[in-house]
């Protein structure tokens, strides 16, 4: 149950965040769950835009992570001080009902960090020692390699918005389905792997 819940709430806030954080940087014209578009403009008043678009850049990578299912420790990790950012912006901002929202994310992150405690709790022991011989194996690092170009043909698109809409917008949907093109593979590949039942007559 547990996993499926923490499956859920990775699918979940990964797409919140990842197309959050493309709504704002196609000025609102890229389709999202939550979250204003206008917040680069709002904080361009206080001098602030820099910022707002960093954010907006963040939120696209970290959602990729938690998306990605091989990074979703590390997007979980990510996530939390990005998030916490948000909320401290539209507490000062004074939004309402804003707050509530960005809490109710920061409680599911939250979760993940709960259920992936077995992965970060080398962070809270003293003796790291037995840590050195585990070594790092990738089943398909091509696969990783993969996800790292869709990524990047995502930012490389969001970053032409305001030159040119037609080619941003052809390049970040590319990429969008390259994610969930590859997304699709490894659960397939998972899935062959588990043992399959076998029933004796």
């Amino acid at each position: 149950m547990n996993k499926f819940a923490a499956g859920s709430i990775r699918f979940w806030l990964g797409l919140v965040l990842m197309t959050s954080g493309l709504c704002k940087l196609t000025g609102g014209n890229f389709p999202q769950l939550v979250g204003p578009p206008f917040l680069e403009k709002e904080l361009a008043a206080h001098g602030l835009g820099l910022y707002a678009r960093f954010v907006a850049f963040s939120q696209v990578g970290v959602g990729f992570l938690l998306l990605s299912k091989r990074f979703a420790t590390l997007g979980a990790v990510m996530s939390f001080p990005i998030l916490l950012n948000i909320l401290v912006v539209v507490i000062s901002l004074q939004w309402r009902g804003t707050p509530y929202v960005v809490a109710f994310l920061l409680a599911c992150n939250g979760f993940l960090f709960y259920y992936d405690f077995h992965k970060l709790k080398f962070l809270f022991t003293d003796d790291d020692t037995r840590l050195w011989a585990i070594q790092v194996q990738r089943e398909n690092p091509k696969l990783d390699i993969a996800n790292l170009c869709a990524l990047a043909i995502i930012a490389i698109g969001a970053s032409l918005w305001k030159y040119s809409e037609k080619t941003a917008y052809f390049l970040i949907n590319t990429g969008v389905v390259v994610v969930a093109v590859l997304g699709v593979f490894t659960l397939i590949s998972q899935w062959r792997k588990q043992p399959k039942w076998v029933v004796c007559g």
